[in-house]
């Protein structure tokens, strides 16, 4: 019989959907807000440290302004989201307080994430939060963010923050049932799936297909952040919100949803950081003896095994190491601009310094700044 990963779990992130929060779009839900602190509170007596992602903020702003629809202009989005984000942590607050329990809002975007002393930052903030019984209550910053600075979706988010927490469950609520073969909506052949492997690439089809991580909703995204979520060695669960006081009875054990394993052996501190960046800078495409070496005998890259170059970066930043096919199998930090590595890419060792005019690292990518991603 499946057992519930929250079972076991001591740190768990939580991320409710919108739908759960708003009562489907139709401004925030006091009673569903009450039955999630109530279940919280729960946890805690369980000796589990809980952060909580919401959603909600634009909607209940829409709301508040009298609007009729969600606007689609950015300052419009960027108003009701400020305004929304006013009532949405009231109400958490509201509602823990009747537990006795504090609450803390953490409004994060991506370049909060890509920053290495903003990341530490964050961590420290949130596991000194945890220490103190607080709940961190998260949501994307939506009042300032742009899409180059953007996360994109809570599920994401979620993820984000399970590495950066080192969480040993994240649970995604939503208002599906879990994970099914196919859409149970437009196939009566399909088959709900109750425990599979996160990162497995048959989910992805599953979910309708590869999608980038900044896509809205869907099941997709869900199971793009139990993918990002396993590398930090947390197990995802996928349920429905609807379930009445589903995280009480997960945390006894019981199993509901979709449970997405890890199988991944938990990365280190600072190769979760180079790993959650979203948005690389640019990327190097590889021959296949460089790819092979990356991946079999875990080298570093060497300039003689790179094709070419993609975007625009200078030394340090983050890029994507893409094999011939345009799968991205590793992730560093390089140790040459992108206007160098146009200068040195195919070049043995020995030829570097001719090229860029002093003598540089000899590898693009020392294999202690680099992560692998297949």
């Amino acid at each position: 019989m499946l057992q519930s990963a929250l079972l076991t779990a001591k740190r768990v992130v939580v991320k409710v959907g919108s739908a759960l929060v708003t009562n489907d779009g139709r401004g925030l839900d006091y009673e569903a807000i009450a039955l999630w602190a109530k279940q919280i509170a729960q946890l805690q007596k369980q000796a589990k440290e809980v952060v909580l992602v919401s959603s909600g903020a634009v909607a209940e702003g829409v709301l508040r302004l009298g609007w009729e629809k969600r606007p689609t202009r950015l300052s419009a989005l960027q108003a009701a989201a400020a305004v929304g984000q006013m009532g949405l942590v009231q109400a958490y607050e509201t509602q823990f307080s009747k537990h006795g329990i504090g609450t803390a809002q953490i409004l994060l975007t991506h370049a909060d994430l890509t920053d290495r002393e903003r990341y530490l930052n964050a961590k420290e903030t949130l596991l000194e939060l945890l220490r103190l019984g607080v709940v961190p209550i998260i949501n994307e910053n939506d009042t300032v963010v742009t899409d180059e600075i953007k996360v994109g979706d809570n599920d994401t988010l979620g993820a984000l923050v399970a590495n950066l927490v080192q969480a040993d469950a994240l649970v995604i609520l939503t208002d599906q049932k879990g994970l099914y073969t196919a859409d149970p909506r437009k196939d009566p052949e399909a088959k709900f799936v109750p425990e599979a492997t996160a990162g497995d690439p048959i989910l992805e089809t599953m979910a309708g297909g590869a999608a980038s991580t900044l896509s809205k909703g869907g099941m997709i995204t869900k199971i793009l952040a139990a993918k990002r979520a396993a590398r930090s060695g947390a197990t995802t669960i996928i349920a429905s919100g609807r379930e009445p006081d589903v995280l009480v009875r997960m945390g006894g054990g019981e199993h509901i949803g979709t449970q997405l394993i890890s199988r991944h052996a938990p990365l280190h501190a600072r190769e979760k950081w180079i790993v959650d960046q979203l948005r690389s800078k640019g990327r190097v495409v590889l021959d296949a003896g460089a790819t092979d070496a990356l991946l079999k005998q875990k080298t570093s890259l060497l300039p003689v095994g790179v094709k070419a170059v993609e975007g625009e970066f200078v030394r340090g930043e983050v890029i994507g190491c893409f094999n011939e096919s345009g799968q991205e199998i590793a992730r560093g930090l390089t140790n040459y601009s992108s206007s160098e590595i146009r200068l040195i890419k195919g070049r043995h060792t020995n030829e570097l310094a001719a090229f860029v005019g002093y003598e540089g690292h000899p590898e693009l990518i020392h294999r202690d700044n680099l992560v692998i991603m297949a």
